[in-house]
């Protein structure tokens, strides 16, 4: 991969992260989103189900903060993102993806929606993408390709796995 190819999906990465494109990751981006996922389905932040997307959400940023945030001033900037985050999640994308596992089994459970589920169907995975900021025309296919062994459930290791993937960029020089 050339460095503008490592370039171009290091912003990517960083946007996702950065909710509200202020050009800084904080635990306000973290908690924006745990607010789209909620109001996406109608869960009420004041629920179990909402609290526990709040509490993955914060561990979530506590993470990223502890890989990333250099300067110690709670955001981490896209310097910080490339140098820190991204050379940790090339290093190990595993490790990278079970910071955000709170979080991501907190959201399965609300877009699981009747229950105690460990999986979500690829059209709740679609909307949960759409609001976190997926383009309209992605969120269908990419939510689809995340059902790995194609059940017709996404489970909580397939969507690790996928993190873990998207997240693990390889070096422009690798």
């Amino acid at each position: 991969m050339d460095s503008a190819e490592y370039e171009r999906k290091i912003a990517a990465r960083f946007a996702t992260f950065d909710q509200d494109g202020n050009g800084y990751i904080d635990r306000e981006d973290f908690s924006t989103a745990a607010k789209a996922v909620l109001a996406e389905f109608a869960v009420a932040a004041r629920s179990d189900k909402g609290q526990e997307v709040f509490a993955g959400a914060e561990a979530f940023w506590q993470g990223m903060a502890g890989i990333a945030d250099v300067d110690g001033d709670q955001r981490v900037s896209r310097e910080e993102f490339i140098t820190g985050a991204a050379k940790r999640l090339r290093d190990n994308p595993q490790r990278f993806a079970e910071i955000a596992r709170p979080f991501l089994r907190a959201v399965i459970a609300v877009a699981h929606g009747d229950g105690e589920g460990a999986a979500a169907t690829p059209a709740a995975a679609a909307r949960v993408l759409r609001v976190l900021g997926t383009p309209e025309h992605l969120a269908g296919p990419v939510s689809q390709a995340l059902d790995a062994d194609g059940d017709g459930l996404i489970t909580e290791a397939e969507i690790l796995a996928a993190f873990a993937g998207y997240c693990g960029v390889a070096a422009p020089d690798a």
